[in-house]
């Protein structure tokens, strides 16, 4: 599996695709969706799953530092709501999130999506302009398609960050979903 392949997946399931048009029509500045949106799609695949797995939310991010109103992201939410009114919408304005997060300000989404803790969630998808599909992977797609979850460079650089990591790799308990992922522990990745 690799980029095409990823993107003929996207663009084979209308699911998919009218959500991302449905964000697409927000008109928001350097926008993707990210994350178990694409990411669960790819081992969906790869573990033959005819239906696919329920995704706690639609995780849309953005980046517009002219705004950093935490209320913006709400109303987005309920825009996308009423367009949409079944999907657990999470709008996040990365502009912003460093200071949730207590990080130096992100350079831009993808910058943002550099800093998830792990490489396979590091990936978003959108629609550009004329309606082609794009893809951005800041660590690449190498992890997410053969299975492997390990925390990005970003994470390890803290206890913080380590402590984030393994928190959420033992409560994802992704294994039981999919269970060819080989997960990596901070430990096993130090050795």
């Amino acid at each position: 599996m690799n980029e095409q392949t990823i993107l003929s997946l996207i663009r084979s399931d209308q699911w998919m695709m009218d959500i991302l048009h449905v964000v697409n029509t927000l008109n928001l500045p350097d926008w993707w969706i990210c994350a178990g949106f694409i990411r669960s799609k790819i081992w969906d695949s790869l573990h033959l799953y005819k239906n696919r797995t329920p995704l706690p939310d639609i995780d849309v991010i953005y980046f517009d530092p002219t705004n950093l109103r935490e209320s913006v992201e709400k109303d987005l939410e309920e825009q996308l709501r009423i367009l949409f009114p079944d999907i657990p919408w999470s709008v996040k304005n990365e502009a912003r999130m460093h200071i949730r997060n207590g990080v130096k300000p992100y350079l831009s989404s993808t910058d943002a999506i550099s800093k998830f803790p792990e490489t396979a969630t590091a990936i978003g998808v959108k629609i550009d302009d004329n309606d082609q599909l794009q893809l951005t992977a800041p660590y690449g797609f190498h992890d997410v398609v053969n299975l492997i979850v390990k925390p990005t460079p970003f994470i390890v650089e803290t206890k913080e960050g380590k402590r984030l990591y393994e928190v959420r790799r033992i409560n994802k308990n992704w294994n039981v979903i999919w269970p060819q992922l080989k997960v990596y522990s901070i430990d096993e990745l130090d050795d």
